[in-house]
């Protein structure tokens, strides 16, 4: 009797011991599936996973161009998104922090009315900017430089006004873009030839550039056949969508203006700034307007002036304007020019060239000089900042012949050498090993994009936006000829990395997503928002976010999202009220990584379409 207790007891302990450790086992398990995020809504990726080899590859989301697809099947069994109707036809090229309408009741004094002026909460749009009848995809560059399907952007305003310089000609059902403009009515080409006999440009020492008052950007256009990259801006006035048709040419351009308020772009950003009669009035307000070209030109760099009052005594009857006032506003410019220690390269005909100096041992004079007030305020925090008369100071240099804030490679070994910025310990908490590191992560991850839309690399995404381009390693790791990536850089990102885009030979943009991009509608084929929805949660709605990511977007572009996988999960349920379509996928590096990716195309459909 004793014997048979002691068993029972032996094999209730047995129980006992089996049952703990098949707890603790399935404890383990759950943790670790709670810890990967994998599990919260990762249906779509793991049914890849099973049915496809390759992981990345999407079955049944289709990049290509059709304008008759079927909308995206719905799944009964979640719960039905917010749907987002179509905005009234009327809003076809709506620009809402450049309204035409509310522009005008700011004043005009420093072209204040043509600065960015966001609508308030209560007259945001809540609904889907619709394109117009017969828009059709843009030609692929390089014919898109020179052709634009007047369905796209039907305003033939410009071929009017601008016949005579030909800068737009009206073609059957086609614009045509012949490369002249108002100071180069031959052709861009010839004039960059003539600039290129002072400015070093075809040996990649000069790679990013400015043009202000850009016109249709036919001379941004004509730069990118030698490796230079302009960053061009022009405001919404009178000459209407140059900025539109620059974009749908595939040319970088943002709608902008200098007025009031600083430039959006970082110190020491560009090679070459350029004015062809682009009507500001440089030697107005004690030359504020060229001290910001000042603060935004590289050491070294150069800016170029052509038109009016450049060579008076000549022109002067052919501008029909009095030679007293353009000798006065040549005089401004020549003052101001010699205030910032520019030196003058040439004057040959309708075009002057100055070149900034290197740093501030050849400009010792001017410390003297009682009319040179040099800035105190942090020289990139430039957002909705007011333009200040003074003049940004040369970084320290310890010898006479070193360039200040460091020289630059020529491009394209620009692109991955290591940034001035970063290897002199101006951006904390980046160093040369984590910028190597976030190259080779950005290099995986894009080959991994390349994996799950096969369209990438085939000239079908022209215009790309990077939302939160960090250090410029999804550009640079992309970079074509094909294609140019507008970085841009969150006004309330951790860290400032423009600078430091600008010096790999990119270009980009300070922005604020909670507001509208200064971009017209439909200007983007592929858009990426890495990390960009955890950055900007609880400081606004997303949904605003999204909407005008919709916007800037063309019909049948490509969105691409990078995030954890709750972000994304509230992000996918969004866009499902939005005629878009989308697919999440695992992390290349398998699905235990809580960081996933959601794919996106937007649908098809015109003004008073409901169809996809």
């Amino acid at each position: 009797m004793a014997t048979k207790t002691n068993a029972d007891g032996r094999t209730r302990g047995s129980v006992q011991i089996f049952i703990v450790a098949g707890l603790c086992c399935f404890f383990y398990i759950l943790g670790a599936w709670q810890r990967s995020g994998f599990g919260k809504g990762d249906s779509i990726a793991l049914e890849i996973t099973k049915t496809k080899a390759d992981c990345n590859i999407i079955p049944s989301l289709s990049f290509e161009s059709h304008h008759a697809g079927e909308a995206g099947k719905i799944d009964e069994s979640e719960s039905k998104p917010k749907v987002f109707e179509p905005c009234h036809p009327r809003y076809t090229d709506y620009t809402p922090c450049q309204d035409q309408k509310r522009a005008m009741t700011f004043p005009r004094e420093n072209m204040n009315y043509r600065e960015r002026h966001c609508p308030p909460e209560e007259e945001k749009l809540h609904c889907l900017i619709p394109a117009p009848k017969g828009y059709v995809t843009p030609f692929p560059w390089p014919k898109s430089r020179d052709y634009v399907p007047y369905a796209n952007a039907p305003y033939k305003s410009l071929t009017v006004e601008k016949a005579v310089q030909n800068w737009i000609q009206y073609e059957g059902n086609v614009f045509r873009f012949p490369g002249g403009g108002t100071q180069f009515p031959q052709g861009a080409d010839k004039y960059i030839d003539q600039l290129a006999s002072v400015i070093p440009i075809k040996n990649g020492t000069v790679r990013t550039a400015l043009d202000t008052g850009c016109g249709v950007a036919s001379w941004g256009a004509y730069l990118l056949s030698r490796n230079v990259i302009a960053m061009s801006f022009a405001p919404r006035d009178s000459h209407e969508a140059q900025v539109q048709f620059a974009l749908e040419r595939g040319v970088p351009a943002v709608i902008g203006v200098l007025g009031s308020i600083k430039l959006p772009y970082p110190s020491r950003a560009f090679d070459m700034a350029h004015c062809s009669r682009c009507l500001i009035q440089w030697g107005a307000n004690d030359g504020k307007y060229l001290m910001e070209v000042d603060r935004v030109l590289r050491p070294g760099g150069y800016w170029v002036l052509s038109g009016p009052p450049i060579n008076w005594k000549i022109n002067y009857k052919a501008w029909q304007r009095p030679k007293e006032d353009l000798e006065e506003e040549q005089r401004k410019i020549e003052e101001v020019a010699k205030l910032l220690c520019w030196e003058k390269k040439s004057e040959k005909g309708e075009i002057a060239i100055w070149q900034k100096r290197v740093n501030s041992d050849s400009c010792r004079n001017r410390q003297d000089d009682s009319r040179a007030t040099f800035c105190n305020s942090n020289e990139d925090d430039v957002w909705y900042k007011k333009m200040e008369g003074c003049i940004t100071p040369y970084p320290d240099v310890n010898n006479p012949d070193e360039v200040a804030g460091g020289e630059l490679k020529p491009f394209p070994e620009r692109l991955h050498a290591v940034p001035p910025r970063i290897s002199s310990g101006l951006v904390p908490g980046v160093s040369v090993e984590t910028y190597q590191e976030d190259n080779n992560k950005w290099k995986k991850h894009v080959n991994a994009y390349r994996r799950i839309n096969k369209l990438i690399d085939s000239g079908r995404y022209r215009n790309i936006m990077d939302m939160n381009a960090g250090l410029g390693g999804f550009a640079a790791a992309l970079t074509s000829p094909k294609q140019w990536v507008m970085n841009v850089v969150p006004t309330i990102a951790e860290k400032n990395t423009l600078g430091v885009v600008y010096e790999r030979g990119l270009i980009g943009i300070y922005h604020d997503w909670c507001e509208g991009f200064s971009t017209y509608p439909r200007t983007y084929d592929l858009i990426h928002a890495h990390g960009l929805f955890s950055l900007y949660n609880g400081k606004c709605n997303w949904e605003d976010i999204l909407l005008e990511m919709d916007r800037i977007l063309r019909p049948e572009g490509a969105v691409i999202f990078r995030d954890e996988v709750d972000v994304l999960i509230k992000v996918k349920k969004i866009v499902g009220g939005m005629r878009w379509d989308t697919k999440m996928v695992d992390h290349e590096d398998g699905p235990l990584v809580p960081e996933k990716v959601l794919v996106a195309v937007k649908q098809y459909w015109v003004g008073n379409s409901t169809s996809a």
